[in-house]
């Protein structure tokens, strides 16, 4: 229902814009256009919604040629909302935020929505990062990357993650401060999902830190 209201909402304002959300799918454009793209992820954290912990929230992103220019990151049941816009600082309730400096893997701060996204390939990179960081931590979703961009924490690290899960968080990751990327250091784009899945070009490792030398330092441990 929360994806439906968004989708109307677009539909009426930009109907030249395309819409690509978690429960619809994509549709494009008026005239097949999508040089602007909508990107929602109604409920990110759906276990914790349905168990009662408010650490899901409600993404919004909007891509410019597949850059993501604006992110919102909106906790309804503890109003709180970050909202990121490119070339611009990031705001929580309004107020600029900032990450903080934690130059050091050794040092850091480590959140994932939960271990067990990690297998395969994936999990060795993973567990060498999870075992060099200072704490590893879990189960906050897409609140994570909030809490890194206001400053609280110092890596999010994740696997199997598909557009609407960080498409959002990357403007205000990045208007922080901080920097977000896949585990290879490339800048997240759109260029369709399931092409870039068959090509073998990204499996959903994304990395977000706070600091841009622990990214450089964490990117090598997850490389070696």
């Amino acid at each position: 229902g929360a994806e439906a209201a968004m989708r109307a909402l677009v539909k009426s304002k930009c109907p030249e814009h395309a819409i690509f959300g978690e429960e619809e799918g994509i549709e494009l454009g008026a005239g097949g256009e999508q040089e602007w793209m909508w990107v929602f992820d109604p409920i990110d954290g759906t276990k914790s919604f349905i168990t009662g912990k408010p650490l899901w929230g409600t993404l919004v992103a909007l891509l410019k040629d597949g850059v993501p220019v604006l992110g919102v990151l909106d906790q309804p049941i503890l109003k709180e909302r970050w909202v990121g816009v490119s070339g611009e600082t990031s705001t929580f309730n309004g107020a600029p935020i900032s990450t903080r400096k934690c130059a050091a893997v050794g040092d850091a701060y480590m959140y994932s929505t939960t271990p067990l996204m990690f297998e395969g390939d994936n999990l060795p990179p993973y567990q060498r990062l999870a075992d060099a960081v200072k704490v590893p931590l879990y189960g906050c979703d897409c609140y994570a990357y909030g809490l890194l961009a206001s400053g609280f924490s110092d890596l999010v690290v994740e696997a199997d993650m598909k557009p609407y899960d960080y498409m959002a968080l990357v403007p205000i990751v990045k208007g922080a401060g901080g920097e977000f990327t896949d585990w290879k250091g490339n800048e997240l784009v759109w260029e369709g999902d399931q092409k870039a899945l068959s090509e073998g070009r990204f499996q959903g490792e994304v990395i977000a830190a706070g600091d841009a030398a622990a990214h450089a330092a964490a990117l090598k441990v997850l490389a070696a």
